[in-house]
């Protein structure tokens, strides 16, 4: 059998948990003339999300990863290879040509892959940043209206100052386009589509992206896990999503990892804690290094959260030093917040919990 659960890329089809009203709100929004900004933490399933209400709609789509992205000049010739995906180089060649700043184009021998470059004399970050975003434009049609997903699009105000100035006077002008931003920073989204003195502000519908509901998590949990524990699967599900609370990436990995034990019969008669203690194991020297690369005020508050207490209400812990500390750790990606702080990993906390013992 092959195992029904999936993590660590993108998902679709069957094994795509849930996310029904989200999914239903999103492919719905794209009728319109406006855009998206969708922020959740890390790993909580928001490019799934993106990409199949896309594919829904029947929509050609551009999707930039704003990680892999370190220059302007990235960022333009990422723009150009997706249009080159999706259009034929007939059509394109044209409007390629009239651009300002005419890239140089080369493929690999085998042709599976793109190369495009600019002459470093001529490029000037707003040209291309212009002539990138305008063929955006010319490609998308009333018939086949283009959307542009751009991910991590925090990421992209790191590569240089004053970008989000040139791409919001570009961007406002435009017509005939979708834009949906993903972020998984919460503090920087909300301050470039939220703070009044932004040029991003206001700019589309924001939307937050919380964890799956526990009781359709169960059912998703519950149904896959039946054709090889029968009569224990909802008292496993139950098991599986105390320990992740909920985490979509998180409890995809433990029961993924539990039906792999139970399948080849390695352990069956406890074997959410069996998986817990494996992967725990697994990730140790990860999980070393990362403690390593820590602070010592860093290092007490992930203790005090591995505890499920509040760092801000330690006394030997100042309240500034604490928010700061906080601050710091959600912006690495440690620490969460959703109802209260919490460790982001369910499985770095638990080996934070044994290293206290």
């Amino acid at each position: 059998m092959e195992n029904p659960f999936k993590y660590g890329v993108l998902v679709d089809d069957d094994y795509f948990t849930d996310r029904t009203k989200e999914l239903q709100y999103v492919a719905q929004f794209l009728h319109s003339e406006n855009h998206l900004i969708l922020i959740s933490p890390r790993r909580y399933g928001k490019s799934s999300l993106a990409r199949k209400a896309v594919k829904q709609t029947g929509r050609p789509c551009v999707y930039i990863n704003l990680q892999q992205v370190t220059s302007i000049e990235d960022f333009s010739a990422m723009i150009i290879k997706e249009v080159y995906r999706l259009y034929p180089w007939e059509k394109l060649k044209h409007m390629l040509a009239s651009l300002r700043i005419v890239p140089v184009i080369s493929s690999t021998p085998t042709g599976d892959q793109l190369e495009v470059s600019f002459n470093p004399q001529m490029a000037s970050s707003l040209t291309l940043i212009e002539d990138a975003l305008a063929l955006l434009e010319k490609v998308s049609t009333p018939e086949r209206k283009l959307i542009v997903v751009l991910d991590e699009f925090q990421e992209l105000l790191e590569v240089e100052k004053n970008v989000d100035k040139k791409l919001r006077a570009i961007m406002q002008e435009q017509e005939g386009l979708n834009y949906i931003f993903l972020g998984s920073q919460e503090s920087m989204m909300a301050d470039i589509f939220e703070r009044p003195k932004s040029p991003f502000y206001h700019f589309g519908l924001l939307m937050r992206l919380d964890k799956i509901p526990y009781d359709d998590f169960l059912d998703f949990i519950r149904e896959r896990m039946t054709p090889v524990v029968k009569d224990h699967s909802e008292e496993i599900a139950r098991d599986i999503l105390e320990f992740t609370g909920c985490h979509p990436y998180y409890t995809q990995q433990l029961s993924a990892r539990c039906w792999e034990i139970i399948q080849v019969g390695e352990m069956t008669e406890n074997p959410v804690e069996y998986a817990i203690n494996d992967l725990v194991n697994a990730h140790d020297l990860d999980f070393e290094r990362i403690w390593l690369m820590m602070n010592r005020t860093a290092r007490k508050i992930m203790q005090i959260l591995s505890l499920g207490k509040a760092p801000y209400k330690e006394r030997n812990l100042p309240t500034s030093t604490s928010y700061s500390s906080l601050k710091k750790l959600m912006k690495e990606g440690y620490v969460i917040r959703t109802g209260s702080y919490e460790i982001e990993d369910p499985f770095f906390r638990t080996w934070i919990k044994k290293q206290q013992n």
